[in-house]
């Protein structure tokens, strides 16, 4: 392995692969099954992503695969170039977050759908996010890290936000708005 390769920054999807290693090894699949439980409504990490990082980590000595085991689940180890590697990346500033909302997306063009059809597609978000904050609500009694009812409060927050904004969009979308 080259000198360089194994120095360059880790993007975020191995670094959270990694960090969810720190609990334990862990096969391809239970790290897909953790990031959609944990980290998934707020940040994708796909099943094709998940086993290219851990072959990409593997090449960099990063982890190390174990013993194939049940239902032909290999899992992965975190080294300690590994653990280094999540020290530097979760030390370093995240930036500016993007914002990648499919409904506002559709909604900045939505004087192309039809109304009953976009009003669809506003009743069907604003269901998923009422089922995610009610999901949240639940889970608030989970023994949590600090951190972790952090991100918990924000997701609560952020969900409470969007509904009252789903509760203001007839206005907004009324004819006599504009």
């Amino acid at each position: 392995m080259a000198e360089d390769e194994s120095k360059r920054e880790l993007n975020s999807t191995a670094a959270s692969l990694l960090g969810f290693l720190h609990e334990g090894p862990m096969a391809g699949w239970d790290l897909v099954t953790v990031a959609q439980e944990r980290i998934g409504d707020f940040w994708t990490i796909t099943q094709s992503q998940v086993y290219r990082e851990l072959a990409t980590m593997d090449r960099k000595g990063l982890v190390r695969k174990g013993e194939t085991g049940i239902r032909e689940r290999t899992p992965y180890h975190i080294t300690e170039a590994g653990r280094e590697a999540f020290a530097q990346w979760i030390a370093r500033d995240p930036g500016a977050e993007t914002i990648r909302v499919p409904l506002l997306l559709t909604l900045a063009f939505g004087e192309f759908v039809e109304p009953a059809r976009l009003n669809r597609i506003i009743a069907a978000n604003r269901t998923i996010h009422e089922q995610r904050l009610e999901h949240y609500l639940t889970d608030v009694d989970e023994p949590k890290s600090r951190c972790e009812r952090a991100t918990l409060d924000f997701g609560i927050s952020y969900e409470r936000t969007v509904l009252e904004w789903f509760d203001r969009l007839p206005g907004l979308l009324a004819p006599e708005s504009r």
